[in-house]
């Protein structure tokens, strides 16, 4: 969690063991990589300036090169050396070179939203993208990290932001939700996105809201940070981590960064939204659970009549306050005592039965998946009451949960499914790689002390018929003075290692990113 000097030329790295050369492409990864200016401190991960990564592969030769986002934000705050953009925890300062008058009257001017961009890669209509949760993009070059255009999904459709998490159908129709928020409150929107551009400088032109779902509290809507979806249906849960608007609005005025207007308050119920995908029609069915926090879904598919949603899951959803800075840099005692209030997630499976009428008995469960325990049970009221099933063994406690879930996606997504990839936390960062059977909830584990591996991505042999044929690409940071940073490359099959690359420079830990194949 230090700053780190960017590396736009393209270094050799040096390869241990073998990368298979029928692997081509290019592994992008994104996240924060400098965590001051001047004087001035970010307190939170999540506002770190976005540093681009860039892996490339071919013939089993690899190359390494990052560079940082030329946001506004990253290119106004260097001018200034000091922080001047707000960010999720951080509150930027009036300019000390103001009048009196000119810093008192900018404590009632609204945040401008940042276009630091540091979650992940995404794509809509071929074009390449990093985003954040805002309501601004950037468009970069895949080849060259060059930062494009800034893009604002406000002057396509009416949302405030958006999830750095869409979804593509094969076809590259893309699904994504955002946020908009009005003097009558908020609303969460689920946005289609058509997969070919109408002219050479289009970007989100033709997107559209299909559907727009009233929260439980116009005021205090729901954080998320995905959402998953199946063949025909796009399903968001509504947690009880609440945006309190109200304590947004005037965060400024009272010298709070945007993060403090969002908590967890459990004494709200989790609900299940579906909506068709095709039509628009939000379902009426209400499914409830207990309060659960999630950040990450793994997959959906449908089966006799029911959508099937995988996803990580916290019983605690404080843990977005848990990573600032200085809780990072802890060491020994002090960060033990982090670590341990911090709550595990966990993945676990909910059934929703899709076709639900006012004859079906109550008190029964509707779910008819034998392979499944999760349960849907009918209540008095006519709500859906979902108890999940873990998707693991007693095992997975011991390295700490898992997250940053990943799948073949290009296979598998909204489909069903047997394997998922992810990261373990003994950790308050992944310090080992997973791969579970959801059939066996057995699991295979790659792991090496002092050592912190990043989000897993799946890359398929080509023409394979397996599942699980292919490779796991792993970002590996270290603290360790002696050792280097490397790209780790595992067998999916077998979770062996085939081979690691090397880098002569050091790397911060990271959130997502995405493989190109040439």
């Amino acid at each position: 969690m230090r700053s780190v000097e960017e590396t736009p030329q393209p270094i050799l790295t040096k390869v241990k063991g073998h990368i298979p050369k029928w692997l081509s492409g290019s592994l992008l990864r994104n996240g924060p990589g400098k965590f001051e200016f001047g004087e001035e401190k970010f307190n939170h991960w999540f506002d770190g300036m976005a540093l681009l990564h860039q892996f490339q592969l071919e013939n089993g030769i690899v190359t390494y090169r990052s560079k940082f986002l030329q946001s506004d934000s990253y290119v106004t705050n260097s001018r200034h050396n000091r922080i001047v953009v707000s960010e999720f925890g951080t509150l930027a300062m009036p300019d000390p070179c103001k009048t009196i008058f000119g810093r008192f009257i900018s404590w009632f001017e609204m945040p401008r939203p940042t276009d630091n961009s540091s979650v992940n890669y995404v794509v809509y209509k071929g074009d390449y993208y990093v985003s954040t949760e805002t309501n601004l993009m950037r468009k970069v070059d895949p080849e060259t990290l060059e930062t494009k255009e800034k893009v604002d999904w406000s002057k396509f459709v009416v949302v405030n932001g958006a999830t750095a998490h869409p979804h593509y159908e094969p076809d590259g129709t893309a699904y994504n939700m955002g946020n908009s928020y009005g003097k009558h409150g908020s609303s969460y929107n689920i946005i289609q996105i058509p997969p070919q551009k109408s002219n050479h400088d289009d970007t989100l032109q033709g997107a559209k809201v299909l559907c727009s779902i009233a929260p439980a509290e116009k005021m205090k809507p729901s954080y998320y940070h995905s959402f998953g979806m199946s063949e025909n249906y796009v399903i968001f849960i509504e947690q009880p981590i609440k945006i309190n608007l109200c304590r947004v609005i005037t965060s400024k005025l009272l010298g709070k960064p945007i993060a403090d207007g969002i908590n967890w308050e459990p004494q709200y119920k989790t609900r299940f939204h579906v909506v068709n995908k095709h039509t628009g029609e939000l379902l009426p069915r209400q499914f409830y659970s207990k309060p659960f926090a999630t950040f990450h879904q793994i997959n959906a598919f449908e089966d006799q009549g029911c959508v099937v949603f995988d996803l990580c899951c916290q019983d605690d959803g404080g843990s977005l306050h848990t990573y600032q800075l200085q809780n990072l840099r802890k060491a020994g005692e002090g960060l033990d005592q982090i670590y341990n209030a911090t709550a595990r997630a966990f993945p676990r499976r909910f059934v929703l039965p899709l076709n639900v009428d006012s004859s079906m008995p109550v008190g029964q469960n509707l779910s008819p998946l034998s392979y499944t325990s999760a349960s849907a049970v009918k209540e008095v009221d006519g709500t859906i009451w979902c108890m999940h099933e873990n998707l693991h063994s007693e095992d997975l406690e011991e390295v700490g949960g898992l997250e940053f879930p990943q799948i073949n996606y290009s296979r598998c997504n909204g489909r069903k499914y047997r394997f998922f990839y992810g990261c373990g936390f003994r950790h308050l960062v992944g310090d080992s790689l997973i791969k579970i059977d959801t059939e066996t909830k057995t699991m295979k584990i790659w792991q090496e002390d002092g050592f912190y591996p990043s989000e897993p991505v799946f890359v398929p042999v080509p023409t394979a018929t397996a599942e699980d044929s292919g490779v796991i690409l792993s970002v590996v940071v270290t603290p360790l003075q002696n050792q280097n940073t490397f790209l780790l490359v595992l067998d999916a099959k077998t979770f062996s290692e085939l081979g690691r690359a090397e880098v002569p420079v050091k790397m911060p830990y990271g959130f997502h990113g995405v493989f190109v194949p040439r």
